[in-house]
């Protein structure tokens, strides 16, 4: 029997069915893992009665743990050790002022402790581990996933299993290894990576930490907004812009501010643009060409690895993200990633990932077509460090100036950059 006191239950978001949170609760049983996927509800009037804006205020542990009274964890239970979030906001003038926005603020979420957004999600799984005693931790993931999990696995103990696809950059699978992940490299696509994961998880019992098939993956990343609605002093945004992958990011974020308008601490919701890169952007097609939530699997063919999601996992919950709203999509080709990559971090001084600069090179496009006013505020998240993809950083900045040892030659390299 669940013990959330701030939890009701968990719903099917296709059939509505309620279940309980307890151990081993992953999908809707009638409506199969792919469409059963289930929801988090909570009890607001709970919530209300016992958390406010002052108890954040006076709240001196700046983790995702300061929002336990949004998060489906047992009190006093065991977590990982890690510090994840309370990443920085900043408000990008000179970025803004280039793409054509008045008030631009950048999310760096590169800084947690394996250097992506996946954290927030991997620490809430490994906590709910720790929850049911699991000795095995195992999922599927292009890169981000798998170091964040083996990252907060690590720090208490836990082994994990983790399947990769065989184009994951070594920079993250060197991080995996480092962590001590069992490390299996698929030589196939992300979908048959993910397919033969779910294969072991069901033949040898071990915790599932796979996006959408775990429903408390989206409650982790949902902090990403909690925390930059508390620090923009519980103000919202006109809009929040996320790259897209499997889905999960992005439905995450919609979440934290429902949960906070449905909780009384806001009175009002922004709008969501969600990023995809054009080489492999089922959700944005099937939204552009009016399909609604009838997507179509896609190749994989984009250097932004860590958003190559051809077949997305939590499709449903990312696409009524974007209806419910009233946000859009858009597309992104490698070019406007790499263009975005420069120019963060020449102007912004943020280093992101291609998938993490996905986000910007969207944004840009917006403002360009007019979609996103010059007046609005908008928050653009980085869900990516670049130091994960130094291969493609240096094709977006290009090689240094090779200089002879002599102050003659160092003048001539001078005069090739205006010097």
């Amino acid at each position: 029997m669940s013990t959330l006191k701030n939890v009701k239950h968990l719903q099917c978001i296709h059939c509505k069915k309620t279940f309980p949170a307890e151990p081993g609760v992953y999908t809707c049983p009638d409506c199969g893992p792919k469409l059963g996927i289930l929801d988090v509800i909570y009890d607001y009037d709970y919530i209300k009665a016992n958390t406010s804006k002052e108890d954040f205020a006076n709240n001196k542990d700046y983790s995702i743990w300061r929002y336990e009274p949004f998060m489906p964890i047992e009190e006093n239970g065991p977590k990982p050790k890690l510090r994840v979030g309370w990443s920085p906001l900043y408000k990008a003038d000179g970025l803004g002022e280039i793409i054509g926005l008045d008030t631009l603020y950048v999310k760096d979420d590169g800084i947690n402790p394996t250097a992506s957004l996946k954290d927030r999600a991997s620490c809430v799984a490994v906590a709910k581990a720790l929850e049911e005693k699991a000795e095995v931790i195992c999922c599927s993931s292009t890169g981000n996933a798998a170091s964040s999990l083996a990252g907060n696995a690590a720090s208490v103990g836990i082994k994990t299993v983790i399947f990769v696809p065989g184009r994951a950059p070594s920079g993250k699978v060197s991080q995996l290894k480092i962590f001590g992940a069992n490390v299996m490299s698929v030589q196939g696509s992300y979908e048959e990576t993910f397919q033969l994961s779910a294969e072991a998880i069901s033949r040898f019992g071990w915790y599932n930490r796979n996006a959408a098939v775990n429903p408390y993956l989206v409650e982790g990343k949902k902090t990403v907004t909690l925390e930059i609605c508390e620090q923009m002093d519980w103000k919202v945004p006109d809009w929040i812009v996320f790259s897209v992958g499997d889905g999960c990011t992005i439905a995450g974020a919609w979440k934290g501010y429902v949960d906070l308008f449905k909780a009384g601490f806001i009175d009002k919701l922004p709008r969501v643009a969600g990023i995809q890169a054009e080489g492999c952007a089922p959700l944005a097609h099937a939204w552009k060409n009016g399909k609604g939530e009838a997507w179509e699997q896609e190749v994989e063919n984009t250097i932004a690895d860590s958003i190559a999601v051809g077949v997305p996992r939590n499709a449903i919950k990312a696409l009524r993200a974007i209806k419910e709203s009233n946000g859009v999509w858009e597309t992104v080709t490698d070019e406007e990633i790499l263009d975005s990559m420069r120019l963060m971090g020449k102007t912004a001084g943020v280093f992101g990932e291609p998938a993490g600069c996905a986000g910007m090179a969207g944004l840009q496009k917006l403002v360009k077509d007019g979609v996103i006013g010059k007046e609005e505020t908008v928050v653009c998240a980085v869900t990516g460090n670049g130091l994960k993809d130094v291969k493609n950083a240096i094709d977006a900045a290009g090689e240094p100036l090779k200089v002879e040892p002599t102050i003659e030659g160092l003048n001539e390299a001078l005069k090739k950059i205006g010097y």
